[in-house]
């Protein structure tokens, strides 16, 4: 099993790129305020239950690549770190970017909640670079003698999604209330940003350099 370390560094990178403004929270957003309330539940559910799927299915592959491939580990320890300092900096770039234009969020069909649910699973599922993300993200945090390399990645993956849940479920409920002041709070946004961004950047640092 993962360290406590590990696990809370994964859980806290988790939980700073999901309370930021992204495709994911949109995605819910436009559920709950162009459909209802509950459409926005479902969504939030079926991205995690996708998240869930995806994360079984890049620790078994990552897993197996690893036993069969010795000098993989390093190289994507060192690739999984850079793409943090790179999904910081991007973060923190593309708010200020952003800061001054309204987030769109659009009307949406009216389907019943279990579609809603087994689309925001494939929508999770399907994403390209969610997988990339996952395939990048997990490497750099296996340890060795800490277990199965297969068992600490499923944990560390699931963890992910988990940890978008609270953030995607207080979108939903909070619906068109939320979407306003996203929309219309310039320094609200920059602050989740900046948050998410550095903590990105702290954590890739502290992988190599073992901060805390």
């Amino acid at each position: 099993m993962p360290s406590i370390d590990t696990i809370l560094a994964v859980a806290l990178a988790g939980l700073a790129l999901s309370a930021t403004p992204g495709p994911s929270m949109l995605y819910v957003l436009s559920r709950s305020v162009g459909q209802s309330r509950a459409a926005g539940l479902a969504s939030a559910v079926g991205l995690a239950l996708g998240g869930v799927v995806l994360a079984v299915a890049t620790a078994l592959g990552l897993a197996a690549l690893f036993a069969a491939v010795g000098w993989l580990v390093p190289v994507l320890r060192i690739a999984g770190s850079l793409y943090l300092v790179w999904l910081g900096i991007g973060l923190i770039r593309e708010a200020h970017a952003t800061a001054d234009a309204d987030l769109a969020v659009h009307a949406v069909s009216s389907d019943p909640p279990a579609r809603i649910l087994w689309q925001g699973i494939w929508v999770e599922v399907l994403n390209p670079k969610t997988v990339l993300f996952f395939a990048l993200f997990l490497p750099p945090f296996v340890e060795a003698g800490a277990g199965p390399t297969w068992l600490q990645l499923l944990v560390l993956g699931a963890l992910v999604p988990l940890t978008a849940v609270p953030s995607d479920l207080i979108v939903a409920w909070m619906g068109g209330s939320a979407a306003e002041r996203l929309r219309h709070s310039r320094p609200a946004r920059l602050a989740l940003a900046w948050t998410g961004g550095i903590v990105l950047l702290l954590i890739a640092a502290n992988i190599h350099l073992g901060l805390v």
